[in-house]
């Protein structure tokens, strides 16, 4: 399955666009090593381009297929997707484009947020970092920048 079948792209409003939502059942990873990604703050091809380069790092923990782009209309404000830290499937050789600075949101296990947090660092300019621990799971803010 092809990175951008793996992905979850969502708006406040994804429930009522009609996504099909397949689950390809991957119960066999814990689900400490699950770590959701948020982006905001930048359009579809730069969330795109995340993605791929943490696809090539992690696999993905959901099939999902996005939702079509739209001919019209806003496009959704945060676009997310889950990947299991614990799967690591490569690296990838040179720095992802992106064109703006984007915003990352990520929620999960301590170890497996930090997992996450490091792989980025590798791949993107990381520009700020701030984070919030609870008892079982971090989320950390992250403002990433095109090397």
């Amino acid at each position: 399955m092809s990175p951008a079948e793996r992905r979850d792209v969502v708006n406040d409003m994804a429930s009522d666009q009609g996504r099909d939502m397949r689950s390809h059942g991957k119960d066999d990873h814990p689900a400490d090593c699950d770590v959701t990604v948020q982006l905001s703050e930048c359009g579809r091809a730069d969330a795109e381009t995340v993605f791929d380069a943490l696809d090539h790092v992690f696999a993905g923990c959901e099939d999902v297929a996005p939702a079509p782009q739209p001919a019209a209309g806003p496009e959704p404000t945060v676009w997310m997707a889950t990947f299991d830290s614990s799967a690591h499937s490569g690296d990838i050789t040179g720095p992802p484009r992106i064109s703006t600075p984007v915003e990352a949101l990520l929620t999960g296990d301590h170890h497996a947020v930090d997992e996450v947090e490091k792989a980025l660092g590798r791949l993107f300019e990381v520009r700020s970092t701030q984070s919030v621990s609870g008892e079982h799971e971090k989320e950390s803010r992250l403002l990433l920048a095109p090397r």
